[in-house]
């Protein structure tokens, strides 16, 4: 085999350039070495170019290749778990009006003469409220006299004098204004609730940032067939002189209560394969996934009958993107932003 000059001076360029490739890496790994007290390679712990286990080269534990790095706290709010009483309810609008209100009629036909009371006049049982002339063309009788037939206020405003009437009449109204009540109806898949003793909120067009309360004191037997409701009677709890008759009423009726669970927010559960899980932050700050059955819900707010315990810190915002025993910071807890 003939070698010719330019192929032997090839072959010894090549030669060359590998000897000094190998001596400048065999310089830098010992420089690393005596840098760092580290053997050039140890087996899982340091890669070439002398990386210690504590700052890392190519192959330290915290180096930028074949290291672990530190895991980043993912930022959470948490709300300790405790029991509470879900008020389940159903809103509504209902009228308010008196308790009772009697209408008032002459005990004879003819025409009014004099009417003693005006439109908010308080009478007692027996006060003379009108009187009516029963005369005709051609005779003469006395006047007859009109009584109150219970105490209370007037709430219509009485017929004028020299207006005809007949037993039919009515000349005024009387009502017991002190003892107001409210009627509303009811969608009827509510009804199997009903029942007298419920409590319920009201709010008024008038005074819209007071609540009054009101009790359910009668529920109607029948229901509508054409609205497909039923009327309830709600007394108030306290009188109070700024709700009047006739008042429109906005009613949040209580109808269920749900207690002895532990409760959650409903935003808080994760839905994974048809299963519902929530996280909880153990004491060493890491996350932990637990499967959970939850009962009934109201307002955003969720009964969890298995899977979390009284007093636990439940993950309430971040839970997307945690994992089980993801590294959390638990912002509600240590007061940051």
């Amino acid at each position: 085999m003939k070698i010719n000059a330019g192929t032997l001076v090839v072959i010894v360029c090549v030669v060359i350039t590998s000897s000094l490739i190998g001596y400048t890496f065999g310089q830098k790994g010992k420089n690393s070495e005596a840098q760092n007290g580290a053997p050039q390679t140890q087996e899982g712990k340091s890669g070439p170019g002398g990386g210690n286990q504590a700052n890392g080269g190519f192959g330290g534990q915290n180096g930028s290749f074949g290291g672990q790095n530190n895991q980043t706290a993912v930022s959470v709010k948490t709300q300790v778990a405790e029991v509470k009483t879900l008020h389940d309810y159903v809103n509504t609008n209902g009228e308010i009006a008196t308790q009772s209100s009697i209408e008032v009629f002459p005990d004879i036909g003819g025409k009014i003469v004099s009417v003693n009371v005006r439109l908010g006049s308080t009478v007692r049982r027996g006060d003379v409220i009108a009187r009516v002339d029963p005369s005709t063309p051609g005779t003469q009788y006395a006047n007859s006299s009109v009584y109150a037939p219970v105490s209370g206020v007037i709430t219509q405003t009485p017929l004028k004098p020299g207006t005809t009437v007949s037993t039919a009449s009515t000349i005024t109204v009387i009502g017991d204004v002190e003892n107001l009540q409210i009627s509303a109806s009811i969608p009827e898949r509510y009804v199997a609730a009903l029942k007298p003793g419920l409590k319920a909120n009201i709010t008024l067009e008038a005074y819209p940032n007071q609540i009054f309360t009101a009790t359910v004191s009668q529920v109607s037997p029948l229901v509508d067939s054409t609205s497909r409701t039923k009327t309830v009677i709600l007394n108030f709890d306290k009188k109070d002189s700024r709700i009047n008759s006739g008042m429109f009423a906005k009613v949040t009726l209580f109808t269920l209560d749900y207690s002895g669970e532990i409760t959650i927010p409903s935003d808080a559960i994760v839905e994974k394969n048809n299963k519902k899980y929530a996280y909880i932050v153990r004491s060493d700050n890491t996350a932990e996934q637990r499967e959970i059955t939850t009962g009934e819900s109201v307002d955003g707010e969720i009964q969890v009958l298995s899977g979390i315990n009284v007093g636990e810190n439940v993950v309430i915002e971040g839970m997307r993107v945690l994992a089980n025993g993801s590294l959390v910071n638990d912002i509600s807890k240590n007061g940051s932003k």
